[in-house]
């Protein structure tokens, strides 16, 4: 969303490092599934299950970057005076999750 937020998208290193490992595993795992689609032997229920990872796997990439939002954006928010455009990006945000 970002409207005006100039502050873009603050990890820390480790942060930044862990999410960056874990989405070159998600890809890995994607390109595994797509694999198994070409499969004509594939047993759906497989398929499901490994997409069901995949998704476990984003939501704890998300986990990562709400966590560093929370922490380098919101607690300092009263701080720079955009509280209302804060909470509104959240309450946006909370929607998808």
């Amino acid at each position: 969303m970002n409207d005006g937020c100039v502050a873009g998208l603050h990890l820390d290193a480790g942060t930044r490092a862990q999410a960056r490992r874990r989405l070159l595993s998600i890809k890995g795992h994607v390109e595994g599934i797509l694999r198994m689609l070409e499969d004509d032997s594939l047993y759906c229920v497989d398929a499901l299950k490994q997409i069901k990872a995949v998704q476990g796997a984003l939501d704890k990439v998300g986990g990562l970057v709400l966590r560093s939002h929370l922490r380098d954006h919101v607690v300092t928010a009263a701080d720079r005076g955009d509280t209302d455009q804060i909470v509104a990006e959240l309450m946006e945000v909370l929607k998808y999750r």
